[in-house]
Formats: structure tokens, C-alpha cells, sequence
């Protein structure tokens, strides 16, 4: 007889394996299914100790109130947004997230929208198949050694960034409220205020949560800061910019171009302005994919998962403050 049901209730995953191996090793039962709203999720695993999410949202107080067993909510990934965490803290529910996966996946693909940005490698294509062979095209194209790099945040992801991009000559600014600047400099990297690093980079890389702080960030007033031939990328959450302020700064020239990996919406409209861009280079948030992220991400929250509902400190968590409450050991 199974100690505790983990359920992964929704996912665009083809195989769930690692996820169950990890529950049933622990001893519990684990169920799954891809449902469509928060209403479905409670209607089939109301009687879960532990919930994975991957998109479905808003994990909240209906959920809380609606689940009485409910322990444990663990998303897959590194940022957690779809959970409400001052709801699911005042219920006593521990949430997880995965802050260490995918960093090489994600700087590798901050720094490819870099290249195809730069190197008009989208329209080159575009042009080719369309029966041209014109160099012409997507000139003019800067000398990248020289050239500023400006990372917003300073996490994991934008420390295995900033190598990768000094290996192609490109200086390293950093602007991070909570980056100790001698943390920075130890890297080779500079530390700089926010109006700084808009007036400095020829490209920024957005590496900071969405949060009440970063909501809207890059918006109207920051691409007016910015130089006329930057290029904005954003791989981390696409709330933290401004999607119709930076439709119009495309078109108008405000700023040179972008390399999107994340939307506000997603998927986005197919009407959305930014799409009509011709210098926009877009990806379906897949900087975090690789066949080995894959497996390290579904094994690593469903053990942090499973470990709470045992009764034992998980791996990784968002409101520890939960845990003196339901002592875990």
C-alpha cells in the first residue's frame, strides 16, 4: 500500500518516467493528467498530498482550500509564478521549484539569439529560400569583438553567460539590486546601475525574475534609454518586458532588434505586432530544453516532491519559512 499520491497535473512532456521513478521509489503513487484548468485539477486530485505543475495556473487559494491533503506543490522549472506562495505559506504548503538545471541550455540560447541577431542569420535564410543570394541583405552587420554586453540579474544563468560571450570578445556588464559588486568583479564582469546598463549595452540579456520589481521593466521609458542599434533578448520571463512598448520601438527604430525566447502570452496571438517585426528573431520557449534537462528536471521536483511528503527537507524550496511549521526533517 502506497504512503502518499504525487499527482502531475498538467504537461507537455512525451514520457513522464522520471518523474514516476522518483515517487514510486519513495514509496507513493503517482498520477497524472494533462488537464485543462485549475477547476479539472482539483476535481481529479483533490485527494493528492503533492502536486507537479508545469503551466497550469494560478496555483492559489482556491486550490489550497479546495485540497485538504495538499502538502507539497512543486513546479518544473526554475521560476515559479503559476504559484501563489503567500497563499500556499499561509496553508501550510511547501513549494518547490528546480533553481539548477538547465544553465548551460539557456545561456547557450541567450547567446545563439545574440549571434542570429547580429549575424541576420534569420533573414539570410529567408532570403536564400526565397531565390536570392545577396550579401546585401542584412547589412549593415556590426565587428562583435569590442562590442558591451549588459545582463539584467545575475544568477546562475548570466554567470555561464558571460564567459561564453567574452570567448567572442564582447565586454560584460552586470546589473543586479542583490549582486555584491566585488561578487561581480571576481568574474570579470562589471557591476553598473540599471540606467547604465541601458545607456552602455549594444545588447541586453534579460536574466531576472517577473515579479512585482521586474513587471513591465523594459518598457517605453527603457528603450528610450537604450542605444538606437541595441538588441534586446530575453530568455527568462516574458512579463518582465513591455510586449506592445517593444513592437513599437521595433518598428519606430527606438532600438536596433530582439531576440525573444519567452512572450507575455503563450502562445502569443497570432495577430500580435511583435510577430509583424521584421527585426525580431522569436524562439517557443526552448532555451531550457535539451534531452538531458529534460530528465534532470522531472527527476529532481518529483524526489523534492516525494521527500516532503515523507516527511523529510526537500532539495530545494521557496517559502522555508513553511518548514518549521510541518517539521520536516
Amino acid at each position: 500500500m502506497t504512503q502518499f499520491k504525487v499527482a502531475m497535473v498538467d504537461y507537455d512532456y512525451a514520457s513522464l518516467d522520471a518523474l514516476r521513478d522518483e515517487v514510486v521509489k519513495l514509496g507513493g503513487e503517482f498520477a497524472h493528467h494533462r488537464c485543462k484548468d485549475v477547476d479539472e485539477a482539483i476535481r481529479r486530485f483533490g485527494d493528492a498530498d503533492g502536486w507537479i505543475v508545469q503551466y497550469l495556473n494560478p496555483i492559489g487559494e482556491k486550490v489550497f482550500s479546495s485540497c485538504k491533503r495538499l502538502k507539497v506543490v512543486g513546479r518544473t522549472g526554475i521560476g515559479y509564478d503559476v504559484i501563489d506562495v503567500p497563499a500556499a505559506t499561509r496553508h501550510n504548503v511547501v513549494v518547490c521549484n528546480v533553481p539548477s538545471y538547465c544553465e548551460d541550455e539557456v545561456s547557450d540560447h541567450a547567446m545563439a539569439l545574440l549571434l542570429s541577431c547580429v549575424r541576420r542569420t534569420v533573414r539570410y535564410t529567408n532570403s536564400v529560400k526565397g531565390g536570392a543570394w545577396d550579401w546585401k541583405v542584412g547589412a549593415p552587420i556590426p565587428r562583435l569583438r569590442g562590442m558591451t554586453l549588459g545582463l539584467m540579474g545575475f544568477g546562475k544563468i548570466p554567470r555561464a553567460l558571460a564567459p561564453k560571450a567574452g570567448a567572442f570578445g564582447l565586454n560584460v556588464i552586470a546589473c543586479d539590486p542583490y549582486l555584491k559588486p566585488e561578487a561581480a568583479r571576481k568574474e570579470g564582469v562589471e557591476p553598473v546601475t540599471f540606467d547604465a546598463l541601458l545607456a552602455r549595452s549594444d545588447f541586453i540579456s534579460i536574466h531576472c525574475p517577473l515579479n512585482h520589481e521586474t513587471r513591465g521593466l523594459f518598457g517605453k521609458e527603457a528603450f528610450g534609454k537604450m542605444k538606437k542599434t541595441a538588441i534586446l533578448l530575453n530568455t527568462a520571463r516574458g512579463g518582465v518586458v513591455d510586449a506592445a512598448a517593444l513592437a513599437d520601438a521595433l518598428r519606430s527604430g527606438a532600438i536596433g532588434g530582439a531576440g525573444l525566447d519567452v512572450m507575455p502570452q503563450e502562445p502569443p496571438a497570432v495577430d500580435d505586432a511583435l510577430l509583424k517585426c521584421d527585426n525580431l528573431v522569436i524562439t517557443p520557449h526552448v532555451g531550457w530544453y535539451s534531452e538531458g534537462s529534460i530528465v534532470n528536471l522531472q527527476a529532481n521536483i518529483a524526489r523534492y516532491v516525494a521527500e516532503v511528503c515523507v516527511g523529510k527537507k526537500p532539495g530545494a524550496v521557496v517559502n522555508p519559512e513553511v518548514l518549521e511549521k510541518v517539521k520536516l526533517s
